[in-house]
């Protein structure tokens, strides 16, 4: 059988270098940059004031106290967006709004609460009086204090949130580069697969993997479609495919590639000779498979074809998926990883590599962080995976680990 490790490698081949593509910072959110991004003006623009208050020159208030406040001509008021070019007189005071051009001439503002002044949007006194001194340069946003045209603004890679579209519009730029996010199509097979919302014969089952693996590829920072099942019939699995085959970066599909018979995903892709089905040495998600599918215009698009069971279709994604298709946009690759006590004795199959289901606990003085298996092992206990925020990933060559070890731990959420 193939190692995990190997089979990784392989899927991780399937997959191109991240493609640029240039969008808007609306279109830019949860996408990674590719290029460095360099302020193309300083922030702030203009010395500009941090507070309501008054412009001064600090000078004027040097003997300012209560004993003998000191009263200035209130020549000008400034609001924000002022654009005309303003010059303070010796021995008068603006007043100025948060975010306003500091007028030439003024080196302070003083906090309209520390004067006499009304607070409010009302018309500016006559005269305004101060009672303390103020020191040069206090409450003023230097130009340039938060970054200088032509440095770096963000470095390539950086994923993009709320924090760098603010960063990026303040600074004028309304569309960046990044890795283009991938097209994911998720097909799923078989004849007693019936679609929620419809009533079930005896037999059937409705189909969850599709919705899951797309929720998935979703999550994962791709643009993932769940195409309709189709059933058990190597023709309408191949047109199927061929439709979609132009319009996606990956295919994934998710059952009929075990060993029994109708099997439909293995005969269909056998026959083409691009695809290889293997046996994986992992539980759950032994039979794996990945290649390439020729669509009927010349594409060839990688597919990757996952056991049918649900929790050994999630975990497979999560294991050899998840981290390629990230790194294929540009995206931090793998999730976080901790050393955890194993809050309970677990068996595990000599020859296979286990990630079996875990909740993690609260750390511990002392003890660090506590992972308890959830649920049996089978690959069918759905249930138990949506209680899980972990897998325990327990070595190959180990049949049983005991309570009170450490074991690496994938952290899921």
């Amino acid at each position: 059988m193939r190692s995990v490790v190997e089979h990784q490698a392989v899927v991780a081949a399937l997959f191109d270098t991240p493609r640029p593509v240039r969008v808007s910072l609306p279109e830019a959110l949860g996408l990674a940059s590719l290029a460095d991004v360099e302020a193309p003006l300083s922030l702030p623009g203009f010395d500009n004031s941090a507070m309501d208050g008054f412009a001064v020159r600090a000078a004027d208030l040097a003997d300012a106290t209560e004993a003998t406040p000191v009263t200035l001509p209130v020549a000008a008021d400034i609001p924000a967006g002022r654009t005309d070019d303003l010059t303070l007189a010796p021995g008068t005071a603006h007043r100025i709004m948060t975010g306003a051009p500091m007028p030439t001439g003024a080196d302070a503002v003083v906090p309209v609460e520390l004067t006499d002044a009304v607070v409010g949007p009302v018309a500016a006194a006559a005269t305004v009086t101060f009672t303390a001194p103020v020191e040069a340069g206090r409450h003023i946003r230097r130009a340039g204090s938060d970054i200088e045209r032509g440095t770096r603004a963000l470095p390539a890679g950086t994923v993009i949130g709320a924090p760098q579209i603010g960063l990026l519009a303040a600074l004028g730029i309304a569309d960046i580069t990044v890795a283009r996010p991938l097209r994911v199509v998720v097909l799923s097979t078989g004849s007693e697969l019936v679609e929620p919302g419809n009533p079930l014969r005896h037999g059937q089952i409705y189909e969850s993997n599709g919705a899951m693996l797309t929720a998935a590829a979703t999550e994962s920072g791709a643009l993932g479609r769940h195409v309709h099942f189709v059933p058990d019939d190597t023709g309408d699995f191949l047109s199927r495919l061929g439709e979609v085959a132009d319009s996606a970066d990956l295919i994934i599909t998710s059952g009929g590639v075990s060993a029994g018979a109708f099997e439909v995903v293995k005969d269909a892709l056998s026959a083409t000779g691009s695809v290889d089905f293997v046996k994986v040495a992992m539980q759950p998600g032994m039979p794996q498979g990945c290649g390439h599918f020729a669509g009927p215009r010349g594409s060839r698009v990688p597919i990757i074809t996952l056991p049918g069971n649900p929790v050994s279709a999630l975990v497979s994604f999560e294991v050899f998926i998840r981290p390629a298709l990230r790194a294929a946009m540009a995206l931090p690759a793998h999730r976080e990883r901790v050393s955890a006590r194993l809050g309970a004795d677990i068996r595990s199959p000599r020859g296979k590599r286990q990630f079996l289901r875990g909740v993690l606990g609260e750390a511990q003085p002392g003890s660090g962080i506590v992972v308890n298996p959830i649920g049996p092992p089978a690959s069918h206990h759905l249930r138990y995976l949506a209680e899980a925020d972990a897998l325990i990933d327990v070595p190959a060559d180990a049949d049983g680990v005991a309570a009170g070890s450490q074991v690496d731990v994938l952290v899921l959420r």
